[in-house]
């Protein structure tokens, strides 16, 4: 068989998780070209890419602009942590898994004086908490929460959190990485001053970079605040708006399969589009598991549909490495868990997946099932 007959019969896996996650063609092939960092061409392809972010936000783009940052998003999370918190600052982190414990982490690397709230794993934060916290102790500056807590799939109430943040004066750092493009946003509503998201998400690019959406404000009002130069966030945004370059390497094919992502986006139907689709994905997978005797792990309230934690099968001949084998044998990948206190693995609703692709999956879960002969 030649190259070129493999290819016509070659599919990729479908990626049933939080991401990297699965690609349209089109959005792969808007990399099969060079372009240099500094022509003139690939500057205003990132400056679109700028515009095209905060409209996808609907902001105002006199209040809010996107910084691009090289790197994972857990990239971008530091450069905002490390960047905009003063240097006698004090970060309040709302923790309900292991995203919100990751930019404790963050901090406490930073030496920046950080605080915890934390809250069950399997429920968004708690907003109580977070004010009863604001209100006891002055010297917090800052507040950080994530939006979509991967982990489980829950949803937080950043509309509360952001009215209780904004109460009390305080600036708001969101963690949109696994939410951004499919849920809606309001950043001036919720008070948002930075929401950080990735390439690789729900906007359905290759990764390679992260952005930060910012109010203008108060990022100029940073100077002289960052902990690195790579990750500095400040002189990131000035060498953008000056000559529309990356102070370092840029990934430029990463950019370029982005913009080809946000044209199919919007194509989509933008945000509510796209948060339709995924919408669909997650309730045929969950009536799909559960006909097949799985449990989710998160209240139905709480449930984001980006992504769905299952616990395991009480069943003695259940053993994940074998169900994940079996399963992406058959063309497909899942994800482990990552809870600290109960055993369960993830699926994932975003990426460039349909109907068919999860019926597939179900398909392949339930022959895995009877390989290792497991009836629930």
């Amino acid at each position: 068989m030649t190259i070129g007959s493999w290819n016509a019969f070659w599919k990729d896996k479908a990626l049933f998780t939080p991401g990297p996650l699965t690609t349209s063609r089109t959005v792969k092939q808007a990399m099969l070209r060079d372009l240099g960092s500094r022509d003139q061409e690939f500057i205003a392809l990132v400056a679109d890419v700028r515009r095209r972010l905060v409209r996808l936000a609907d902001a105002d783009p006199d209040l809010y602009t996107a910084v691009l940052m090289q790197g994972s998003g857990t990239f971008a999370i530091e450069a905002v942590i490390g960047s905009v918190i003063p240097p006698h600052g004090r970060l309040l982190v709302l923790v309900n898994g292991a995203y919100g414990e990751r930019m404790v982490q963050i901090a406490r690397r930073l030496s920046i004086d950080v605080v915890e709230v934390r809250s069950f794993e399997n429920a968004p934060v708690d907003v109580n908490a977070l004010a009863a916290t604001l209100a006891q102790d002055n010297a917090i500056t800052h507040v950080a929460v994530v939006h979509c807590e991967t982990t489980t799939g829950v949803m937080n109430p950043i509309d509360a959190v952001g009215t209780v943040t904004a109460r009390f004066g305080r600036s708001l750092i969101v963690d949109a990485m696994s939410s951004f493009g499919a849920y809606p946003v309001d950043l001036a509503g919720w008070g948002v001053d930075y929401l950080i998201s990735s390439a690789n998400k729900c906007i359905e690019g290759v990764p390679g970079f992260a952005f930060v959406l910012a109010r203008i404000a108060a990022l100029q009002a940073t100077r002289g605040y960052a902990r690195s130069i790579s990750l500095d966030l400040l002189a990131q945004y000035e060498g953008l708006e000056r000559d529309g370059q990356f102070r370092f390497t840029p990934p430029v094919h990463a950019i370029l399969a982005f913009h080809q992502a946000l044209v199919e986006l919007e194509a989509e139907g933008g945000v509510v589009g796209r948060g339709a689709r995924y919408r669909r994905n997650y309730e045929t997978t969950l009536r799909g598991m559960m006909a097949l005797g799985f449990r989710p792990y998160v209240p139905e309230a709480y449930r984001s549909y980006i992504i769905t934690s299952f616990y395991y099968p009480a069943h003695p001949n259940f053993d994940f490495q074998r169900f994940y084998h079996l399963l992406s044998e058959r063309g497909c990948v899942i994800y482990p868990g990552k809870l600290s206190h109960a055993d369960c693995f993830r699926i994932g609703h975003i990426g460039r997946l349909e109907i068919a692709d999860v019926e597939n999956l179900l398909c392949a879960v339930r022959a895995a099932l009877s390989e290792m002969e497991i009836q629930l």
